[in-house]
C-alpha cells in the first residue's frame, strides 16, 4: 500500500494562444522545409505533386497533429506522463520519443553550427570557386578512415558550443521568457528574411525557367505509389508529428484553447513556408541553370548538397551575391536553432517530470550531458559521416516507429479513440469524428508501416551510402538498440514527488476521464482550484 501524495498542479502554461503558435511554427518550419521539399517536390513530379501533398496533409498531418495536441492538452505532461497516464505499460512509447530526440539533437546542432558560419562566410564569399571541395575538404575537413577520428575541427566546435549556450539558456527559464520570448523575436524575424530571399531571387536571370520546372506538373507519377509515400514523409517530418514536441508544447496550453483552430494555422504555415521555399530555390536554380547554360535538372539537389554547395555557388553568380547569402544562410540559422529548442523541449520535460527536478536543473543538467556528446561526435573530421548515418536511423525509422506505436496502442490496444475525440470536441471549434479517427488509427499508421517496412529492407539490403557496415552499427543500429534499452530503463524507474500518474489531471474539461461515469467530479480539478485533495500515485 502506497502512501497518498498531494497533486502537483503548477504545470506552466503560454500566457496568450500566439506564443503557443509561434513556439509551434518555430517547430514546424526547419531546415528540412527550405532545403528538403523543393528537391522531394521537384523530384516527384512538380506541380503534379502538390496533389498527393494536400491530401497527405488533410488525411495524415493535420489529424496527427490534433491527435498529438489533444493528447497532450487532455493529460498535461512531457510524453512519457503523458503516456504513463493512459497506462503504465504505455509510458515506453513516451521515452521512445525522448530517445529519438535526444539523438537528433545532437546532431542537429552541428547543421545549425555550419549555417552560422556560412552566414559569416557569406559576407567575403570564402568558399571561394569550388564550393564543393571547399565544403567537404576545407570546412569540414572529411575523414572517413575511422568511426570517430577526434580531429576537431575549432570554428565549428566554437559555434556548437554557443548553439548549445543559446538552447540550454533558452530551456533554463519558464517557458514564456524561454520558448516564448524567443519564438516570438525569431519566427518573425526568419518568415522577414526569408520573404526578403526570396522577393530577391524572383528577380534573377532565369528564374522564370526554374519555376516552369518547379511548377510544371507530371501528371503520370499519381500512379506511381513511391510518390504518394514521398508525400506522406514530407508532411510526416516537416510539420515535427510524431517527435513528442506537439504533445509537450500542447501541455503548456490554457483549458479552452481550441485545439483544431491553433492545429490548421500551424499546419498550414508550415505548408505555405515550404511553397515559399520552392518558389525561392527553384528561382535561384533557374538563375544557375542560365549561367551555366545547362538545364535545371543538372543543377538541382536537396540536403545539404543545396545549402553548402550549390547556394554558395549560386551567391557567386549573382550581384549582391553577399547579401543574398547572409539572408540565406542567416535564415537556416535561425530555424535550426528554434527547431532544435523544441527537440530539446522534449528531453528536458520528459526527464523534469521524471525526476521531480526543477526546470533550470534538467535543462542545464541534460543540455550539457547533450553538449558533450554533441561537440565529441560532430565537431571532428568524422563528423560528416555520423551525421548521416544517425540521421537516416533515428529520423526515418526512429520517429516513424513511435509515430506508429504511440496511434496503434493508444487508439486499439487502449481503445482510447473516442476518448480523445471527445475530449478535441469538447475544446474545438472544428468537431472531429469517424472520417478523423480513420485517419489517425487506420490510414496514417498503414502508410507508415509501409513505409518502416521499405526503409528497413532497403537498409539490410544493402550498406546505407556505401559506407563502412561497422560504422553503420555504431551510429545506427546501435543508436536505435540504445533508445529501446532506455525507454525500458527509464520507464521501470519509478517517478518522484507527487505526480498524479493515474488519473488526469486539471486538464479533464467536461469530458469524463475512462472508467469514471459522466457527472462525477473530477478530484483533481477541485485541487487545481485551490482545494486539498490527495491523489496516490502507485
Amino acid at each position: 500500500m502506497t502512501a497518498p501524495t498531494t497533486t502537483r498542479s503548477n504545470r506552466d502554461t503560454f500566457n496568450t494562444r500566439l506564443v503557443f503558435l509561434m513556439a509551434a511554427i518555430g517547430s514546424a518550419v526547419g531546415l528540412g522545409n527550405i532545403w528538403r521539399f523543393p528537391y522531394v517536390a521537384y523530384d516527384n513530379g512538380g506541380g503534379a505533386f502538390l496533389i498527393p501533398y494536400l491530401v497527405a496533409l488533410l488525411t495524415a498531418g493535420i489529424p496527427l497533429l490534433w491527435f498529438d495536441l489533444a493528447l497532450g492538452h487532455r493529460f498535461r505532461g512531457s510524453s512519457p506522463l503523458v503516456f504513463r497516464r493512459m497506462n503504465r505499460g504505455a509510458e515506453a512509447i513516451g521515452w521512445l520519443k525522448v530517445g529519438v530526440n535526444f539523438f537528433i539533437a545532437i546532431y542537429y546542432a552541428a547543421i545549425i553550427a555550419w549555417a552560422g558560419l556560412y552566414t559569416i562566410k557569406s559576407v567575403n564569399k570564402a568558399w571561394g570557386s569550388d564550393t564543393a571541395t571547399y565544403f567537404m575538404e576545407d570546412f569540414l575537413k572529411v575523414n572517413d578512415s575511422s568511426a570517430w577520428t577526434g580531429e576537431f575541427i575549432v570554428p565549428v566546435l566554437v559555434v556548437m558550443i554557443i548553439v548549445w549556450i543559446i538552447c540550454i539558456l533558452t530551456l533554463a527559464t519558464n517557458i514564456n521568457q524561454g520558448i516564448g520570448r524567443i519564438t516570438m523575436f525569431f519566427v518573425p524575424v526568419l518568415t522577414v528574411l526569408f520573404a526578403i530571399m526570396v522577393i530577391r531571387a524572383l528577380f534573377l536571370d532565369g528564374a522564370d525557367t526554374g519555376l516552369n520546372a518547379f511548377f510544371s506538373p507530371d501528371w503520370s507519377v499519381l500512379k506511381d505509389t513511391s510518390v504518394w509515400i514521398a508525400a506522406y514523409g514530407q508532411i510526416f517530418f516537416s510539420l515535427s508529428i510524431g517527435f513528442g514536441i506537439m504533445i509537450t508544447y500542447a501541455s503548456y496550453l490554457k483549458p479552452r484553447t481550441n485545439l483544431t483552430g491553433t492545429g490548421l494555422v500551424t499546419a498550414f504555415a508550415n505548408s505555405s513556408f515550404e511553397v515559399l521555399a520552392g518558389i525561392g530555390v527553384f528561382a535561384t536554380l533557374g538563375f544557375l541553370a542560365t549561367q551555366s547554360g545547362v538545364t535545371v535538372d543538372e543543377v538541382a539537389s536537396g540536403g545539404i548538397g543545396l545549402a553548402f554547395v550549390a547556394f554558395p555557388t549560386i551567391i557567386n553568380e549573382m550581384p549582391l551575391g553577399e547579401f543574398f547569402g547572409v539572408l540565406f544562410f542567416g535564415s537556416l540559422f535561425l530555424a535550426g536553432v528554434t527547431s532544435l529548442i523544441s527537440i530539446m523541449e522534449v528531453v528536458i520535460s520528459g526527464v523534469s517530470d521524471k525526476l521531480n527536478l526543477k526546470r533550470s536543473t534538467a535543462a542545464i543538467s541534460v543540455g550539457s550531458i547533450m553538449a558533450v556528446i554533441s561537440v565529441t561526435l560532430f565537431s571532428t573530421t568524422s563528423g560528416l559521416i555520423t551525421l548521416d548515418i544517425m540521421d537516416k536511423f533515428t529520423n526515418n525509422l526512429g520517429i516513424v516507429f513511435c509515430a506508429v506505436t504511440a496511434t496503434l496502442v493508444t487508439g486499439w490496444v487502449l481503445g482510447r479513440r473516442n476518448e480523445i475525440s471527445q475530449h478535441i470536441n469538447a475544446v474545438s471549434a472544428i468537431r472531429v469524428g469517424g472520417l478523423w479517427q480513420a485517419c489517425v488509427f487506420m490510414i496514417t499508421p498503414a502508410v507508415l508501416v509501409f513505409f518502416l517496412f521499405k526503409e528497413v529492407h532497403d537498409l539490410l539490403t544493402e550498406p546505407y551510402e556505401g559506407y563502412a557496415e561497422s560504422t553503420i552499427f555504431l551510429f545506427g543500429w546501435l543508436v536505435l538498440i540504445i533508445i529501446l534499452a532506455g525507454a525500458v530503463l527509464w520507464t521501470a524507474l519509478p517517478f518522484r514527488g507527487n505526480q498524479v500518474l493515474d488519473r488526469l489531471p486539471s486538464s479533464d474539461y467536461g469530458v469524463p476521464p475512462k472508467g469514471r461515469p459522466s457527472g462525477t467530479a473530477n478530484p483533481l480539478v477541485a485541487h487545481a482550484a485551490g482545494g486539498d485533495r490527495t491523489e496516490t500515485a502507485p
